[in-house]
């Protein structure tokens, strides 16, 4: 696997690490597991030394895990919480995660969690607030930060500029990376009307470590992200987009209710590879595309 970007490598496809997936993956062989890489949630494993404890210790020592937070709260007002940042570092000391990431948001005010991941005006004073902590962050932990773009339902009167220039400017002045959820960018373009193919052009591709996939839920007027579904069509050509853009990047397949068996969501994950397997003929010529064929 080559390095593109901050020396993480393309991991290739990958899941989240769910409890209901748990008694599979302990029976079955890490060989036949079918993955290449797994995602967790790293708030469900801080100060944690049960099963799930030990469910993680076992893949970990098998494939390539990445933490990925809903806590950190880079966006807010309240002063990075050190205590939380030293417990993250601490699950890093015994997972070696391949990276940290976490969203680009807010999630909470006076000390209390909302325990959602609300959107920040996207404003000069926003951009350098967030700079800043994303610097901070990164030397408390002693790596590159990667930060996700966040699905939304309401936008700011008080912004200044779109989401893909924020994203674009604070990576590049925090150097950072960025985790590009190509189904909040499906979903937030529903929501508030943009082009969603404009959003994903912008982001600056060698700033860009890994993907999510994920399905929505459709309220008629909005797309809520509750990664319940299957990918929706409208989204695959988005993913190849950056996949092209990006020369290959980790994808990450999300499924958090209504979770599948092993099995389907694997049926799930294989859809990555085909997408982008597509991709790649087309860039082909003719007579090689038929040779590949």
């Amino acid at each position: 696997m080559d390095e593109p970007r901050f020396g993480l490598p393309n991991l290739g496809d990958g899941v989240g690490l769910r409890e209901p997936h748990f008694p599979h993956l302990m029976a079955t062989a890490p060989a036949d597991w079918g993955v290449d890489w797994f995602e967790i949630i790293s708030e469900n494993f801080l100060d944690h030394a049960g099963y799930a404890a030990h469910v993680l210790e076992v893949v970990a020592a098998h494939r390539p895990v990445v933490m990925h937070g809903v806590s950190l709260s880079i966006g807010g007002a309240d002063p990075l919480d050190l205590a939380y940042l030293d417990k993250l570092a601490a699950l890093a000391d015994r997972v070696k995660p391949a990276w940290i990431s976490d969203h680009l948001c807010w999630t909470g005010v006076a000390g209390l969690n909302t325990h959602d991941l609300l959107p920040l005006p996207l404003t000069e004073a926003a951009l350098a607030h967030v700079v800043d902590r994303v610097k901070a962050v990164q030397d408390r932990l002693g790596r590159p930060l990667i930060l996700e773009n966040p699905s939304s339902y309401l936008e700011f009167r008080s912004s200044q500029m779109p989401e893909w220039e924020f994203l674009a400017r604070m990576a590049e002045a925090a150097d950072c990376g960025l985790l590009l959820d190509v189904n909040n960018v499906h979903v937030s373009a529903f929501n508030h009307g943009f082009d969603p193919e404009t959003y994903v052009e912008a982001i600056p591709a060698e700033r860009i470590v890994q993907t999510h996939l994920a399905g929505p839920s459709d309220f008629g007027t909005h797309l809520m992200d509750t990664h319940d579904a299957p990918v929706p069509d409208a989204v695959w050509p988005l993913y190849a987009r950056v996949q092209a853009r990006t020369g290959g990047v980790a994808t990450l397949l999300e499924w958090d209710a209504n979770i599948p068996a092993w099995p389907d969501l694997l049926a799930e994950l294989a859809k990555a590879k085909a997408v982008r397997e597509g991709w790649r003929l087309t860039a082909l010529s003719p007579t090689a595309a038929r040779a590949h064929g």
